[in-house]
C-alpha cells in the first residue's frame, strides 16, 4: 500500500514528461529571473494573477475538506487528495511554492473574491449561484450525487419518490452544493444544515436526527464502506451529475485560460482517474 502522499510508490503525472522536460531545459540554461522575464515577454501581464504568481514565486490555494478530493490524514494531519496532488504538481511545473488556506464551503467563494487566495482548489460542484459569483475552470471532474441513510432505516426507502415526503429530513453541510439542489430535487422534504467539513453533514443521520445525507457519489460510498451504520441508496445510479472543479475570480482571463488548458491536459492524460482510484483505495482502508 502506498503512503498517504504516494512517495516513491507511483510515477506522478506520467503525461507531464514533455512539459517537465521543457521546464528543466529552460531552467538549466537560464536564471529564475531570466525565465520570469521571458515569461512576461510572452505577453503575460505582470498585473494578472498568473504574472503575480510567477513574480512572487507563490501559488495560494484555498480548500475545504471533502474526500477524496481534499482531506487531511487522520493520523498525521497532512493534506492529501486528488486535487491536493494536482495542485502540488501544478506548482512544481510552474516552479513556484504553495500556500494553503482552509475555509468552509460556505465561505469558499467569498474568500476567493476578496483575494485570500489565487484559486479555490477543492471540489466545487457546479451551481448557477456559484457560477455567478466565481469563474469555474476546466472542469477537472464530473460527479453525481448519492443518498445515504442509516442502515436501521434503509428498508423505508425503496424508490427516490420515498425521499420526497414531508416526513423525510435531509441533512447537508451549510454552503455545500446540495443545499440549493435538494429543494429542487425533493421539494416536499425538509432540510437541515450543519457547519464545518462536508462529511459532518452525515452526523445527524448517524444520530437519527435526520433521515438522509446527500453528497458526492465518492463521499457517500466511502462513508458506507468505512462505517458500520451507513447505507448508500441505489449506489449504482448516481443522480444529478454535475461538473466539479476549481474556481478563480472573474475578470482575470490569463489565469483562467492558463488553468483551463492545464485542466484539459490532466484529463486527457488520465491523471484525474488514476488519482481517484489511488485516494479511494487509501480512504477505503482508513478507519
Amino acid at each position: 500500500m502506498m503512503d498517504i502522499n504516494g512517495n516513491d510508490k507511483r510515477k506522478f503525472l506520467k503525461g507531464a514528461a514533455v512539459l517537465g522536460g521543457m521546464a528543466s531545459a529552460i531552467g538549466a540554461t537560464m536564471s529564475p529571473q531570466a525565465v520570469l522575464a521571458q515569461t512576461l515577454d510572452s505577453g503575460i501581464s505582470k498585473d494578472s494573477t498568473l504574472g503575480k504568481i510567477l513574480s512572487s514565486g507563490v501559488l495560494r490555494v484555498g480548500y475545504a475538506q471533502t474526500g477524496p478530493f481534499f482531506y487531511k490524514n487522520a493520523k498525521t494531519g497532512d493534506l492529501a487528495g486528488i486535487y491536493f496532488d494536482l495542485a502540488t504538481e501544478l506548482a512544481k511545473q510552474m516552479n513556484v511554492k504553495l500556500e494553503f488556506k482552509e475555509v468552509t464551503f460556505q465561505n469558499a467563494t467569498v474568500a476567493l473574491r476578496r483575494n485570500d487566495y489565487d484559486v479555490f482548489g477543492s471540489a466545487l460542484t457546479y451551481t448557477i449561484a456559484r457560477a455567478i459569483a466565481v469563474d469555474y475552470i476546466g472542469p477537472l471532474f464530473e460527479v453525481g450525487s448519492l443518498l445515504m441513510v442509516h442502515k436501521d432505516n434503509a428498508s423505508k426507502f425503496k424508490t427516490l419518490a420515498d425521499f420526497n415526503k414531508p416526513s423525510v429530513t435531509f441533512s447537508v453541510v451549510s454552503g455545500g452544493s446540495e443545499e440549493p439542489r435538494i429543494p429542487l430535487l425533493f421539494p416536499n422534504a425538509k432540510l437541515i444544515t450543519t457547519t464545518g467539513q462536508a462529511d459532518l453533514g452525515a452526523e445527524p443521520v448517524r444520530g437519527k436526527k435526520a433521515d438522509v445525507w446527500m453528497s458526492s457519489q465518492m463521499a457517500v460510498l466511502l462513508m458506507a464502506k468505512r462505517t458500520n451504520w451507513a447505507s448508500a441508496f441505489d449506489p449504482s445510479n448516481p443522480l444529478d451529475k454535475r461538473p466539479s472543479s476549481w474556481a478563480v475570480r472573474y475578470g482575470d482571463l490569463e489565469w483562467k485560460n492558463f488553468l483551463d488548458f492545464w485542466a484539459t491536459f490532466v484529463r486527457v492524460n488520465g491523471e484525474t482517474e488514476r488519482l481517484l482510484k489511488h485516494h479511494v483505495d487509501i480512504l477505503g482502508t482508513t478507519t
